[in-house]
């Protein structure tokens, strides 16, 4: 029997999500295919197992999927499994994106959507009739030269794509007691186009969705479950349509089960959408507010107003349902008034926890490009690339104040005077969350005190457009 294993790497640093940890969905169908296919499986994802390599010498083909933050170490994975003698196939976001910059360190590719793809390339190779046929692989020839198949379109039909084997993830466990969350794919591709995602790249801009029968049918697994359902679709009310039939089905089918998902503002348009989702089990809904900075909003192609924003809040605090506010720091319109607003906009707002990330040039993404041509990509190490890390040269505000901001918005959020307001309110997740989110700022900037040293030397580069804050210390208590 052939033996195949597949590595999720581990993101390098502490992140907003670090004790969170959930895997992303494309090695975990991938391996499930190939176990379907008769094929021994053995699933590295860090998060939950750590890579042992004495395992992986007897595999016949290893893939490693990396996103950009993990690409590091996705590279020196490999740069080891080859040295023994192995081939590795690589995927993802990033490698979609630099694949030459792969090639370097694995011996295939994969751009975009994999399920095809693998499909073929495990024909072809099982075959041995070589690989110019595989659809989205990249390898270099016997000349080595750089080949570049033709893109296959997009997978149409979803419910081909078989549920995920979640046992793959710790062999050695019973049930799904080791998840906080279960993943759950219900569609694929969103057409809007924010300047500093690189989603559409990867799935499109048109949307994809799943039969509401084979969502339902997947979700009869974990029906009792206690860990939460975490539906990952980037959208998960892009067709309300769709949308309340998927509730309605959940209902009817009496499912115990509580739920997590991305939406956009734009949902709470329907305010008896929002009311079906509570009764099907919503527990929090996650949104990209991104800014409260109208110019910024513009800028970055979200379209969507704080009017707007403002309104889903209400939405869905009047039917209990949690919010996870998720902010972006950095555009070319943010200065310290912007953040300053932002940050007592969100307390105003009550939500029930934040994030205030640092906006990161994403390889695949329109604000990478910018960046790259304008020369304002201060590093290139792409473990830094984690939106943790300011990496690139802001418009308004230096490296050193940016950094500063991101802890500034996160200190005052999760203040103990909000804490003890939350206690009061009977907020027990925020209370929770407002604990660790303070321990996990005071230990990043422990853990990242060299590179907080770094960014404190550099000065903005002659053009940058950088025009540096000196007023932050009148209005902000820094540390």
């Amino acid at each position: 029997m052939a033996k195949i294993v597949f590595i999720e790497p581990k993101a390098p640093g502490l992140h907003i999500f670090s004790q969170f940890p959930l895997p992303r969905l494309g090695t975990l169908i991938l391996g499930t295919m190939m176990k379907k296919r008769g094929w021994e499986v053995e699933l590295f994802v860090e998060d939950f197992r750590k890579v042992d390599f004495n395992i992986i010498a007897t595999a016949d083909l290893v893939g490693i999927s990396t996103i950009t933050s993990t690409a590091p170490r996705a590279y020196a994975i490999a740069d080891r499994v080859r040295a023994m003698g192995i081939q590795v196939l690589m995927g993802g976001p990033h490698v979609t994106y630099l694949t030459e910059e792969a090639l370097e360190h694995a011996d295939f590719v994969v751009r975009g959507e994999g399920e095809a793809a693998l499909t073929a390339f495990i024909d072809a190779r099982e075959k041995g009739i070589g690989y110019a046929d595989v659809p989205n692989l990249s390898f270099k020839d016997e000349t080595g030269t750089v080949v570049h198949n033709p893109m296959a379109p997009r997978a149409a039909d979803l419910d081909l794509i078989p549920f995920p084997d979640l046992s793959l993830l710790r062999p050695e466990a019973k049930g799904l007691k080791h998840m906080s969350s279960i993943p759950v794919l219900t569609s694929r591709g969103c057409p809007f186009d924010c300047s500093f995602c690189s989603v559409t790249g990867m799935f499109g801009r048109k949307y994809r969705f799943r039969s509401t029968e084979n969502i339902i049918e997947e979700l009869r697994r974990y029906d009792g479950a206690k860990s939460l359902i975490f539906f990952y679709d980037d959208n998960f009310a892009a067709d309300p349509k769709r949308t309340r039939e998927l509730c309605e089905a959940m209902i009817r089918e009496g499912l115990k089960l509580k739920w997590t998902t991305q939406v956009r503002a734009d949902v709470t348009r329907d305010p008896d959408l929002v009311r079906l989702m509570k009764r099907a089990g919503c527990h929090t809904v996650y949104i990209g507010f991104e800014s409260v900075n109208p110019e910024a909003l513009e800028d970055m192609k979200k379209k969507q107003t704080v009017a707007e924003i403002s309104n889903a809040v209400k939405v869905f605090r009047r039917h209990r349902i949690n919010i996870h506010g998720m902010f972006v720091l950095g555009f070319d319109q943010d200065d310290w008034k912007t953040i300053r607003k932002t940050v007592r906009w969100a307390k105003r707002a009550r939500l029930t926890s934040t994030q205030f990330l640092i906006l990161t040039p994403l390889p695949g993404s329109a604000f990478y490009d910018q960046m790259k041509a304008e020369k304002r990509l201060r590093f290139h190490d792409w473990a830094l690339y984690d939106a943790h890390h300011a990496v690139f040269q802001p418009a308004r505000f230096s490296l050193p104040d940016l950094q500063k901001a991101q802890s500034f918005a996160h200190r005052k959020f999760y203040s103990l005077k909000q804490e003890a307001r939350k206690i009061l309110a009977g907020q027990w997740i925020g209370v929770a969350i407002a604990h660790y989110a303070r321990n996990l700022d005071k230990t990043w900037k422990k853990k990242n005190k060299t590179f907080l040293r770094v960014i404190a030397l550099l000065k903005p580069r002659p053009g940058s457009r950088a025009q540096v804050s000196v007023d932050y210390r009148e209005d902000v208590n820094l540390e």
